[in-house]
């Protein structure tokens, strides 16, 4: 099972980025998937889930109504659309799989979102 996640990178408050996370070794469209980040000097907070088909998503409070996460199973691929950044949401950001494969859950090595002027 690998994760990567890509698409993190400086933003200004106010902006926007795109993650993606590609997915291999597992049948992806089986499994909800998740975003979660963590920021520095705090514990991992947990930001969206997605399940397999897309039917059904959820969002933390924190980001309600500025991120959207989708998914194309077509291309094993989970997205997370990011608008009206704030400071706060600086943090390295993983996708993991929504249940175990197997015997764990699999977390990707993450993406650094960092929004400052």
């Amino acid at each position: 099972v690998q994760l990567v996640e890509s698409g993190g990178g400086l933003v200004q408050p106010g902006g926007s980025l795109r993650l993606s996370c590609a997915a291999s070794g597992f049948t992806f469209s089986t499994y909800a998937m998740q975003w979660v980040r963590q920021a520095p000097g705090k514990g991992g907070e947990w930001v969206s889930t997605i399940t397999n088909g897309g039917g059904s998503i959820t969002y933390a409070g924190s980001v309600k109504g500025r991120f959207t996460v989708s998914r194309d199973n077509a291309k094993n691929t989970l997205y997370l659309q990011m608008n009206s950044l704030k400071p706060e949401d600086t943090a390295v950001y993983y996708c993991q799989t929504g249940a175990p494969v197997g015997r764990r859950f699999y977390r990707g090595q993450g993406t650094q979102v960092t929004v400052s002027s």
